[in-house]
């Protein structure tokens, strides 16, 4: 039988990719879910749309009500929140390295280092020696790691990712894919996403 498992799409400059990486381990652990993790960069996509940053920023209001949402929802999760400048952080590189480790025993670590280290306080995501780093501290290969983001293989496997993402109708983070091909967005679905997943297999 096979078993249930989710893709989870997740964007390092994404507020709400924040609270669900740090919590979509334990709750997909409770399921019997495994997670598919696919780091992928949401400004391309927004690009096409003919945005040139966050739409957060592109509407005030929206932007004023998410920071808002954003110290609600840490403190309904207890996780600690600081409004990183600039806001998006570049996640380039963060991302390459999520992409590099997705198979690995380490991918779960790095994702809640990074996520916490920027928007629990604040920190530049976007530096080489920060992202070293964790990996350090995480005990991965912080070396190999580090030299194989700047091949042409991992550049363009992240290429890749945001393609499949726009060719599975994804236009924001977070978002879930289940095995049966439904598409879920936002923080507040991922409970909807895991027990879709439990129901529907594939």
């Amino acid at each position: 039988m096979t078993k249930p498992a989710i893709s989870f799409w997740f964007e390092f400059a994404s507020t709400y990719s924040y609270l669900s990486a740090m919590r979509i381990e334990t709750l997909a652990r409770e399921r019997g879910v495994d997670i598919d993790w696919r780091p992928f960069l949401l400004g391309p996509i927004f690009a096409e749309l003919g945005w040139s940053t966050s739409p957060f920023n592109l509407q005030p209001a929206k932007g004023a009500y998410m920071w808002r949402d954003m110290e609600r929802q840490c403190e309904r999760f207890s996780l600690p929140f600081t409004h990183p400048v600039p806001f998006p952080q570049n996640g380039i590189k963060a991302a390459r390295i999520a992409w590099c480790l997705r198979k690995s025993e380490w991918i779960g670590s790095f994702v809640r280092a990074v996520y916490a280290a920027e928007f629990g306080q604040g920190q530049d995501i976007s530096d080489a020696a920060f992202l070293a780093c964790v990996l350090v501290d995480i005990g991965a290969p912080a070396k190999n790691v580090m030299q194989r983001i700047e091949t042409g293989e991992v550049k363009d496997a992240l290429r890749a990712e945001v393609e499949e993402a726009k060719r599975l109708g994804i236009f924001g983070a977070p978002s879930f894919v289940t095995p049966d091909g439904e598409l879920f967005w936002g923080n507040d679905r991922l409970d909807e996403a895991l027990d879709w997943a439990l129901r529907h297999p594939g």
